[in-house]
């Protein structure tokens, strides 16, 4: 569905676009894991501006194909983001669940900012009003796979991003 090649050029733009948008700062790259782990390391090594890193994890799929409904956070931020901006770097946005309680517990935090980066912005399914300020695909449907997205912990090392018939 979309090669190796144009995931690299788009996440070079969004990278500059990042970088222009948060001169003279130094932003909080907040990663969920897993599947935004390749796509925050990528985005990371384009930018112009000094960043730092952290990761959170929440699950709502667990082994199947579509969202449980239930958003369990498993990881939380270990940097303090009191009154520093804050971007969160997601792999795919689809139902928004799990998004939306990520952004509620950093917002508790008190960031100076909190901005969401998404490799996949999917809507077939949202459920939440997402607002995704760097968007580097629109995708309508299908479940997909490779590039960091998986089914089942299985596909992520693909390089490009495929469609998988279930």
């Amino acid at each position: 569905m979309i090669p190796q090649e144009k995931i690299m050029a788009r996440i070079k733009e969004l990278a500059g676009r990042i970088s222009s948008d948060y001169s003279g700062k130094e932003p909080i790259l907040a990663g969920v894991l897993n599947g935004a782990v390749f796509f925050l390391a990528d985005l990371t090594r384009e930018m112009t501006i000094p960043v730092k890193i952290d990761f959170i994890r929440a699950a709502s799929y667990g082994a199947g194909d579509s969202s449980s409904g239930s958003v369990v956070l498993t990881k939380g931020l270990d940097m303090p983001v009191k009154g520093k901006p804050v971007i969160l770097v997601e792999d795919i946005v689809d139902t928004g669940l799990t998004l939306s309680k990520i952004l509620d517990i950093i917002a508790a935090q008190s960031p100076e900012s909190i901005r969401v980066c998404a490799l996949i912005d999917k809507q077939e399914r949202r459920e939440r009003d997402i607002i995704i300020d760097y968007c580097g695909f629109q995708v309508e449907e299908g479940f997909l796979v490779g590039y960091g997205l998986d089914y089942n912990e299985q596909f992520r090392c693909l390089h490009d991003i495929y469609v998988l018939h279930l």
